[in-house]
């Protein structure tokens, strides 16, 4: 399926590349998933379920009030005989023409066959009666309505998610099984980057570090650090690719993968005995893009502009990532855009969208070196050449 690098020694041309959809598709056929852990429920927010998530109770626990009002046996009108409250002592079994008053949460006496809303109900000392569409309806939740103890809730693969969080919570879970959360070091390349203050003639500020720090956030990464490398000599490149390929599950290399007198990371990874699966995706911005592996061990090269590097991210890192975590290749919401798009005669644009209304629209201004549409953006347009407005186009969701 793969080979070895074998890349002739003289300068490299652009080459079409691997179609952008193929690319994505193989970085997470790619990954294998990581080992199994066990975490407490407390901390594993964005992580993967490797088993599914069994209830360890039912749900409900017990029969309880759906509503404010008067749990209440029979016909009416009734005669209220006492008081519960969620989280306090039951009341005794309610006998025929009875009613106690009861708050939502709480639990149902024995014998009750409804709770009566407040919004239906007059009272009258203490008898109550009732009146109106709400009369009849059981607003009663009954013991393991909703979910049975031992019934699996969500299947492996699901992130947990805050909704997913408070299902865990509510079904007795304290922990669960997921995946190993892949380790990741980011590598910084190039001779004009600071990564602080205002930059003198000839240097520029690192773009790229922060934004991949959010992402990888985002996406459950275990970021272990950031290191910038010098683009000359390309030894200290080479030496920084052979400790962490060794060391992190992901090596992120920014800059260096194009076809540029200081972009050495091809002959670096020749060098390693690395497998290359991708080099060079046909999209725009973010061609000069790389997956290769060694040994379990992981390469992404990104390109050194800062919206083509995120651009990049998407294509190749995200769905890596993903795979490793055991999560299924996210998939991509289909929308029409609200107006037109830039359309690349042969390859694939990745276009910063916006919501202003009932449909995205594009963002002007993107740039390979510029983050300032992507900045204004809800998400990125994956826009396939020959496009024609429309037509529905697949959409990368940016992480807010």
């Amino acid at each position: 399926m793969t080979a070895a690098i074998t890349r002739p020694h003289h300068p490299r041309r652009h080459a079409g590349g691997t179609p952008w959809a193929a690319a994505r598709a193989l970085a997470h056929r790619v990954a294998e998933p990581l080992d199994l852990v066990e975490v407490p429920l407390t901390g594993s927010a964005g992580r993967t379920l490797a088993r599914p998530l069994v209830a360890a109770v039912d749900l409900p626990g017990f029969d309880n009030a759906a509503m404010d009002g008067y749990a209440v046996r029979g016909d009416g009108p009734w005669r209220v005989v006492g008081g519960v409250l969620a989280g306090g002592p039951g009341a005794a079994p309610l006998a025929p023409g009875e009613a106690v008053e009861i708050a939502t949460g709480a639990p149902v006496p024995r014998g009750a066959d409804r709770v009566v809303p407040y919004e239906v109900v007059a009272r009258h000392g203490a008898v109550v009666s009732a009146s109106g569409d709400g009369a009849g309806k059981r607003h009663i939740r009954r013991a393991g309505e909703y979910v049975t103890a031992g019934r699996p809730v969500l299947p492996a693969g699901s992130v947990l998610t805050a909704a997913a969080l408070g299902l865990a919570a509510s079904v007795g879970v304290d922990v669960v099984t997921v995946r190993r959360a892949p380790t990741v070091r980011l590598l910084l390349t190039g001779d004009e980057i600071v990564t602080a203050g205002t930059p003198a003639p000839g240097q520029v500020r690192d773009a790229i570090g922060p934004t991949l720090t959010a992402l990888l956030r985002a996406w459950s990464a275990d970021l272990v650090d950031v290191r910038w490398t010098p683009d000359h000599p390309a030894a200290v490149t080479a030496a920084a690719v052979e400790r962490s390929l060794g060391d992190v599950d992901v090596t992120v290399v920014a800059g260096a993968s194009s076809v540029g007198p200081a972009d050495a990371l091809h002959d670096v990874l020749t060098t390693a005995g690395a497998t290359l699966h991708v080099d060079g995706v046909d999209c725009r911005p973010g061609h000069p893009q790389v997956l290769a592996s060694r040994a379990g061990h992981w390469l992404v090269g990104l390109p050194g502009n800062p919206f083509a590097a995120m651009v990049a991210a998407f294509t190749l890192l995200q769905p890596l990532l993903a795979g490793l975590a055991g999560r299924p290749l996210p998939a991509l919401p289909r929308v029409c855009l609200d107006g037109a798009a830039r359309v690349h005669a042969t390859a694939t644009s990745i276009v910063p969208v916006r919501w202003d209304g009932a449909a995205p629209s594009v963002v002007d201004g993107a740039r390979p070196g510029h983050l300032g549409a992507a900045a204004l953006a809800d998400a990125l347009a994956v826009v396939p050449p020959g496009w024609c407005p429309g037509e529905p186009v697949e959409l990368l969701v940016l992480p807010q």
